[in-house]
């Protein structure tokens, strides 16, 4: 068994995080995950929220927007649709997109409309992070 993971976050802007860590926890959009190292094969949607990465006693945080999460036995890859570090998130930018958001929700039906509201759940739980 291996003591840590590779992790690798990356947006279409840069790679924000490539490195060894203890674990990473993510917004799946099926539910919370876990990543340990050694963790079995695994791809997963991500949705609006935070993943933590937890290294050599510290935990740093990213703010993500959809993506997809992929576990092979090299690491975990997540390439998400937005990243950025929680440091550079504020809270006027977030409510002015859950408001966006809520906007757009009202014109939305099935499948569109539950992936907006699961958006607007994300960004509710981080603006009261922020």
């Amino acid at each position: 068994m291996s003591d840590t993971l590779t992790f690798s976050l990356v947006s279409p802007e840069r790679e924000l995080f490539s490195g060894q860590v203890d674990q990473v926890d993510l917004p799946g959009t099926e539910g919370n995950l876990g990543i340990l190292p050694d963790h079995a094969p695994l791809m997963a949607a991500i949705r609006t929220g935070a993943i933590t990465v937890y290294a050599d006693g510290k935990e740093e945080q990213f703010f993500v927007q959809g993506g997809f999460a992929d576990v092979t036995p090299a690491g975990l890859t997540v390439l998400a649709e937005r990243a950025t570090p929680m440091a550079d998130v504020n809270r006027d930018d977030l409510q002015s997109e859950i408001d966006r958001a809520r906007a757009n929700l009202e014109t939305l039906e099935d499948e569109g409309a539950l992936a907006a509201q699961q958006n607007i759940d994300g960004l509710e739980a981080l603006f009261n992070m922020v």
